[in-house]
This record gives structure tokens, C-alpha cells and sequence, in this order.
């Protein structure tokens, strides 16, 4: 039998930590696997695909603007589609793991999911972790980005799964780094940053609370990059409160490393994850962390607390607390960021991209 073609499902893509991964892992596979598709909705992002790359989506980019519930549906009957023509399919999925997996397993195709963010955001009522425990135990091989989320996976749902960390492009960043941002820093103020979608799970809410606590007491400037639903909720907070003079949204990009180098702290919010990028990214740039200790990757990105700070997600008066000590300790901060840099090792492009083409391989 012909070896199998790949096709990667990725019903919307939009920009996150989890498109950073797919990019990369879809342009190392590519060298590898001959036949490889990708099912989206997503046509605008299609330039960041290498060429050889069959790209599968509806053709009217009118697609593009609506939610991703819908995105899932369209590509779900697109998936269908591509299985009837060719059986001879192993899918990589990367988001809608659930409509995906029950779809291939009722069409007798192989499936490898890779499991983006800790359960604790998606399984929280009964049906759910119901319908996820049962309906994953269909997927020939989970994948998950970090040991903590491997032994929530075991846990939660009695299933096993493959950790592989997200493959680290550090000389990419450090060149984006260096690109001339025109948005100004004032280098007399302690300058924040985050860098999210504007959604409940990023929680940049609590974030403006603690700034809202001390903003009289240090002189600093907060910059929040994204896009989302939540902006409106932001910009509320931020003129109820007089923020206006510390806090600037700024528009999604995809160079964030530029501001991020200008920065003197990145401070991540969320609620949950899985191994957020960002906080990887910030690393490779030896910019100081405050992250919250929320599930799963920021104790294990963090040296559980040795690169970083922790405290836990929407304590917003200790994060205060904490942006104040990192004011008045900056010489400590510095000795933390590059224990961090160093330990950075276990993210190795070479060794965890390798690891993605391995697992694939192995039922391929």
C-alpha cells in the first residue's frame, strides 16, 4: 500500500499561539511527507503555508468572518468530502478535536489530535467531560504540549498521550526582535506588556486591576496587543478607571517580539492554557515574567517560579503586589530571566519538530 497522504484540520485559523505551532510543524512535515493537505476556512493566512502544501477551503472569503462554530461544520463536510475521494488518509488535527475525531472514526480513518489548551477550560460540566473522555479514547494518538497537561489528560480522563514541547524558533525571534517598532516607549517608566486575544480565558481584566491599584504609586505604561471579543469590556474598564494615561491597546500583529524587547516585564493573565508561546517567546527576548499559575505550562515554562513569577490567575491585589517588588528589584529580575534563557534548551526546534514527524510517522 502507498504510504498515506497527511491531511492537517485547522477549521479557523487566527493568529495565536496555537497557528504559530501549526506553521511551523506544517513547513518541517512538508520536507518529509509528499502528499500533505490543509482544511480551513481560514483563506487569508494562506501564504503562510508552503507552496506544496494542497490547501483545501471555500472559495468566497466570505467563510472567513464567521464564527468558528460554523468554520468547524464547513470543514467537518470538506474533511467528508477529501475521505470519500481517498481513503488512504491519516489526519492531524489540531482544533475541533472532538467533531473531528467522531468523524474519522465513523469513516474508519486514522486520527492523530494535538490537544491545544488544558481541559480545565473545556471540560468543565458533566456532558463535556463526558463527551470528551469517550470520544478521545477513539483517537489513535493524543498529543499535548506539556508534562503537566500529559498527567491532567491521565487524571481526567484515564488516557494516555504524547508530550511533545512547542518546537522554539529562537533566531526568528530575536530577528523580528530587531525590527524598529514605531510605537514609543518611555524607558523613565516601568513599561508592561501582554500580549493575547481579548477573550475570558486571557483575562487581561484582572491584568487592568492591578494596575488600577498602582497606578499612583509607580510611574509605568501597560501595553496589551490583540484582537477579540473582549475589546469592547477593555476599553470600558480602561475609561471607568482614568486608565487612559497608563494603558494603550494596540492592534494584533504578527511581530510582537519588537515591542516585547522594548518592554522591561511581560505579564501573562489567563485563566488556563496549554504551553502558551508567549511566555517561551519572551524568554528567548530575556524579558521578565509574571504569569499567573494556572493550567497548564506557565510552573513548568517558569522552573516552578525559579525564571518568573507565579501567582494565581485573577488574584489581582498579589500581582500588584508583585509588579511593585519587580520595580524595586530589578537587578533580581535580571539573574531570574536568564535562568530562564538558559533552561530554554528543552524547547529545541531540531529535537521537538523531529518529535512531531516521529509520532506521525509511526502510523503514516
Amino acid at each position: 500500500m502507498n504510504q498515506k497522504r497527511l491531511i492537517i484540520f485547522m477549521p479557523s485559523i487566527e493568529g495565536g499561539g496555537v497557528e504559530k505551532n501549526l506553521f511551523i510543524i506544517s513547513r518541517f512535515l512538508v520536507k518529509k511527507i509528499k502528499d500533505i493537505s490543509l482544511i480551513t476556512v481560514s483563506n487569508s493566512y494562506r501564504k503562510k503555508f508552503d507552496k506544496k502544501i494542497r490547501f483545501i477551503s471555500p472559495k468566497n472569503t466570505f467563510w472567513d468572518s464567521v464564527g468558528r462554530r460554523k468554520k468547524f461544520f464547513i470543514s467537518l463536510f470538506m474533511l467528508f468530502l477529501e475521505i470519500l475521494k481517498n481513503r488512504n488518509t491519516l489526519v492531524l488535527c489540531f482544533q475541533g478535536n472532538i467533531y473531528c475525531t467522531f468523524l474519522c472514526k465513523i469513516l474508519g480513518i486514522k486520527i492523530i489530535v494535538r490537544s491545544n489548551s488544558a481541559p480545565d477550560g473545556w471540560s468543565k460540566n458533566f456532558f463535556k467531560h463526558l463527551c470528551f473522555k469517550y470520544i478521545f479514547r477513539f483517537s489513535d494518538i493524543i498529543i499535548v504540549n506539556s508534562k503537566e497537561f500529559k498527567k491532567k489528560f491521565k487524571r481526567r480522563f484515564g488516557l494516555d498521550t504524547v508530550c511533545i514541547y512547542n518546537p522554539l524558533d529562537k533566531n526568528k525571534i530575536i530577528q523580528k526582535s530587531k525590527i524598529k517598532s514605531s510605537l514609543k516607549f518611555d524607558k523613565r517608566k516601568l513599561n508592561i506588556i501582554n500580549v493575547g486575544r481579548f477573550t475570558d480565558q486571557k483575562d487581561q481584566i484582572t491584568l487592568l486591576k492591578a494596575v488600577n491599584l498602582i497606578k499612583d504609586k509607580i510611574r509605568l505604561q501597560l501595553t496589551i496587543v490583540g484582537r477579540g471579543k473582549e475589546k469592547e469590556n477593555l476599553k470600558n474598564f480602561i475609561k471607568n478607571n482614568n486608565l487612559e494615561g497608563y494603558v494603550r491597546l494596540v492592534n494584533f500583529t504578527d511581530n510582537p517580539y519588537n515591542l516585547i524587547n522594548l518592554s522591561d516585564i511581560f505579564i501573562l493573565s489567563s485563566i488556563y492554557e496549554g504551553l502558551p508561546n508567549v511566555l517561551l517567546e519572551t524568554q528567548v527576548l530575556k524579558k521578565f515574567i509574571i504569569s499567573t499559575d494556572c493550567p497548564t505550562g506557565p510552573r513548568e515554562i517558569l522552573m516552578n517560579g525559579k525564571a518568573g513569577f507565579l501567582f494565581k490567575p485573577k488574584d489581582y491585589k498579589n500581582l500588584a503586589k508583585l509588579i511593585i517588588y519587580a520595580y524595586k528589584n530589578k537587578s533580581k529580575l535580571k539573574k531570574m530571566s536568564n535562568f530562564g534563557y538558559k533552561n530554554l534548551f528543552r524547547f529545541d526546534y531540531n529535537t521537538n519538530i523531529k518529535k512531531y514527524y516521529s509520532t506521525i510517522n509511526s502510523i503514516l
